[in-house]
């Protein structure tokens, strides 16, 4: 896939990507996997919050939602 590499809180609805990186530390990377969401995987974001809310999308099947200083530490590369 080649494409754009930006953190996650700054896609917009409808794009999709790959996670290429997980820049938080510990706990970011454990919520994260809990979640689901691991390098590697591809995404799809469904929503970005109105007003900075959360940022809304799809891994595995599975619709999560993620807030914006989590999704600034999630590097995802975006599909053109």
């Amino acid at each position: 896939m080649s494409g754009t590499t930006k953190a996650l809180n700054e896609a917009t609805a409808g794009r999709r990507g790959r996670v290429v990186a997980i820049d938080g530390g510990r706990q970011v990377r454990q919520k994260l996997n809990t979640m689901g969401v691991h390098v590697g995987d591809l995404i799809q974001i469904t929503r970005s919050g109105i007003m900075k809310g959360p940022i809304i999308m799809s891994v595995h099947g599975v619709e999560i939602a993620i807030g914006r200083g989590m999704a600034d530490k999630v590097l995802v590369e975006f599909e053109e």
